[in-house]
């Protein structure tokens, strides 16, 4: 059993840029993964990975993701109101580009994405995502792993 074997890993997984990243750190790691979306992904079957295919459904993996994932669990997302979700639940969450949402920081994260939403609405602002890059994977593995050893070290 791994280190953290207490913990489990939930990912958002129909954008999800770093799968085959989470499910890498996982393995090393010992921790089981669920990987949550709307269809079934390819090339992740792997002994930890626990493939959920919700209905399609507007936010059907966020609902799944939130009513399991517990204390000590980590969620990989960048759904801020999903993130938000899983702090109010005492987990750690990571953005795909290894920024980590907190007590701390959540409510500035959703105000933000209200405002740009709402700037998208009134045509203020286009609505684009700047391009995910080699340093945003870097950064999100050291960051998965780091969070690992945290847990690991505190249980």
């Amino acid at each position: 059993m791994g280190v953290c074997a207490l913990t489990e890993i939930y990912v958002d997984g129909d954008a999800c840029p770093v799968k085959d990243e989470v499910v890498k750190v996982a393995a090393r790691h010992g921790v089981r993964v669920h990987l949550v979306s709307n269809r079934w992904l390819r090339g992740l079957d792997a002994a930890l990975v626990n493939q959920v295919v919700v209905a399609e459904e507007p936010d059907a993996a966020d609902g799944w993701i939130a009513d399991h994932i517990g204390a000590g669990d980590i969620a990989i997302t960048a759904d801020i109101l999903l993130a938000a979700r899983c702090v109010e639940k005492e987990a750690r969450v990571l953005g795909p580009t290894g920024k980590p949402f907190t007590d701390d920081n959540i409510g500035m994260a959703v105000a933000m994405r209200d405002l740009k939403s709402h700037l998208r609405e009134t045509g203020e602002i286009k609505g684009y995502n700047p391009g995910f890059t080699q340093k945003d994977r870097s950064r999100f593995l050291s960051a998965l792993d780091q969070t690992l050893r945290d847990l690991a070290r505190a249980s």
